[in-house]
């Protein structure tokens, strides 16, 4: 097994191009990681230098992630959890934030980039009680994502779709409507979803973003607040609905941000 893992990993990197910056691997550029090439880092400069406060964002959307994972496992016993555009692995993943709050929660992640399938074993650690799994698929088609995910998640009992930061890869608005709408149609009563992504609310970050889009990587789409709340059509938000990921439930004390955030999401049930 171990062989055929070494395997895998090879023939994923062996597919990965290395001469496009690739947003994954700018973003762990962001956070500090180290699972990045020198066109990243080239990129990732030129979009701080037009827009300084993008290291700051990346942040908070990060600790977003942390407090609704959390938030779902300790406060509404949420114990399946299904990550799409998992990104390359950081501090507190998915997995790890909610089996430290419950060790049985199962977690599959699902990402379509070589170098996110080349780190997979990574994020496929697990408490004993647990299960964590990666499916290598792409967002475009949930179908495939829904029928992968359910070999590990049971689908009769509450799944948190999570959705971080890739609705805007997805040009057509109506496209990534219908691909939410498949995705939480698939899962069964009391499951959530947890989605943010990038907003067009600073002239900066748009010029950042129009920069980056013309450097050849995957181009992301910037919309509106009201725009990405429509993702939550037909879903009862949670207090305060789609805000600022820095504004969604702080915790007490915590690291107070320097300026507004253009990461804007949001955490909605399904009944």
């Amino acid at each position: 097994m171990a062989h055929e893992a070494d395997n895998s990993e090879q023939e994923a990197l062996s597919k990965i191009d290395t001469s496009v910056p690739q947003s994954a691997r700018i973003w762990n550029y962001w956070l500090g990681g180290k699972d990045n090439y020198e066109v990243d880092r080239v990129a990732g400069d030129a979009f701080r230098a037009t827009f300084p406060g993008i290291e700051t964002g990346a942040r908070a959307a990060r600790y977003f992630l942390a407090r609704a994972v959390r938030h779902l496992a300790a406060d509404e016993g949420i114990r399946q959890f299904l990550d799409i555009g998992t990104g390359l692995p950081n501090v507190d993943n998915t997995h790890e934030i909610a089996q430290r709050v419950a060790p049985e929660c199962r977690i599959v992640y699902v990402d379509n980039d070589p170098l996110v399938l080349a780190h997979a074993r990574a994020l496929l650690t697990s408490t004993p009680e647990g299960v964590t799994n990666y499916v290598d698929a792409d967002l475009r088609d949930p179908s495939t994502i829904v029928r992968e995910a359910r070999k590990t998640l049971d689908f009769d009992q509450p799944v948190a779709l999570m959705l971080m930061g890739i609705l805007g890869h997805i040009a057509d608005l109506d496209q990534a409507r219908e691909i939410v709408r498949q995705l939480v149609d698939a899962l069964p009563p009391g499951s959530y979803l947890v989605q943010y992504d990038s907003t067009d609310t600073s002239k900066e970050y748009v010029e950042a973003i129009r920069q980056y889009n013309e450097g050849g990587s995957l181009p992301y789409i910037l919309r509106s607040p009201e725009q990405i709340a429509r993702f939550f059509d037909g879903l009862e938000l949670l207090e305060p609905g789609v805000a600022s990921c820095s504004r969604w439930r702080p915790d007490a004390g915590a690291w107070e941000l320097p300026e507004e955030v253009h990461q804007y999401g949001g955490v909605a049930l399904k009944h």
